[in-house]
Parts: structure tokens; sequence; C-alpha cells
């Protein structure tokens, strides 16, 4: 393999980042053209297709994402009576999350979120790859300043939240 240069290398890495999020930005078109929902709740639909009802948390885990951020695309989802929120009959304390009829529907008319295409290309990664992937990552979205606290999920137009700070 030809070596490239440090302009080669960089041009590359900022391709591969055009092509992710062009992909993204033409599914969460065309989710938003065909269903009506962002590409961040499609992906959690998607992820309480399961069948079985899970807690915030648990959803927040399986759509590798924060619990707030989650949580912010649930309440939508539980506002347009897709997704349904239960008090847990063993666990009072416990809320559980599930798909509605009408979820299960508008679900099986939605194309495939990006987030899972995503998501699988990052599991069928060797793990030495990911764990590099993602220290290599981190480390340049600090440098650019990037690195908040916690991010949204991809392509969700409500943004990240950020704690005392308005919305941009």
């Amino acid at each position: 393999m030809a070596k490239r240069s440090a302009d080669g290398d960089a041009r590359a890495v900022l391709d591969a980042i055009r092509r992710i999020v062009r992909a993204i930005r033409v599914s969460s078109r065309d989710t938003e053209r065909r269903v009506g929902l962002s590409a961040a709740q499609l992906f959690v639909l998607s992820r309480l297709q399961t069948g079985r009802a899970m807690s915030l948390n648990e959803l927040a885990d399986r759509t590798l994402t924060h619990q707030s951020s989650a949580s912010v695309v649930v309440r939508k989802l539980v506002e347009r009576g897709l997704v349904q929120r239960v008090t847990s009959k063993n666990d009072r304390r416990r809320q559980e999350l599930s798909l509605t009829p009408d979820g299960r529907e508008l679900l099986g008319k939605a194309p495939k979120a990006a987030q899972d295409l995503l998501v699988s290309g990052l599991q069928r990664m060797r793990a030495r790859e990911l764990h590099d992937l993602a220290r290599l990552m981190e480390r340049f979205v600090k440098s650019v300043g990037l690195d908040s606290p916690d991010p949204a999920p991809l392509m969700d137009e409500g943004g990240s939240r950020t704690r005392g700070r308005k919305r941009e």
C-alpha cells in the first residue's frame, strides 16, 4: 500500500466523516418524509421492537446513548402514542417502556434506522480495532472542542441539552 501524506490521511478521515454524515442526513430526511419521525425516534422504536418492556436505563444502553438523551426522545414518542410507559408490576419505582400497536404498525412501514447500520458495522469490527477507533475519535473530538458531556442522539432535532445554557 502506498504511503499517504498527512494531508492525504486527513482528507481520507474527513471523507469518511462526510460519508457518514451524508448517509445519516439522507436517512433522516427519508425517515421524516416516509413516517414523520426523526432518525433518533426511529432508532428508539427499533430498539423497543424486542417485544419485552424495558426501563429507560435499559433503553439507553440498547441505544448506546445517555439516559437523559433517551428520555427526551421517549417523551416525544409517548406524546405521539407510539410508546407506552407503565409502572412495573414487580417494582412500583420502575417505569417500563414498550411499543404501542400504533408504534409497531409505524415501525413496519419505516425504513431501517441509519443508527442501526452504524451499530451493526461497529459490532462487526474486531475488539482491538473498535477500542482504537473509540480512543482516537474521543481524542479527535476533544481536540476540536466538541466533547460535550451529553451528546444528543444522532439526528435528534432537539440537539444536546447543556444544563444552564440555552439551546442553539
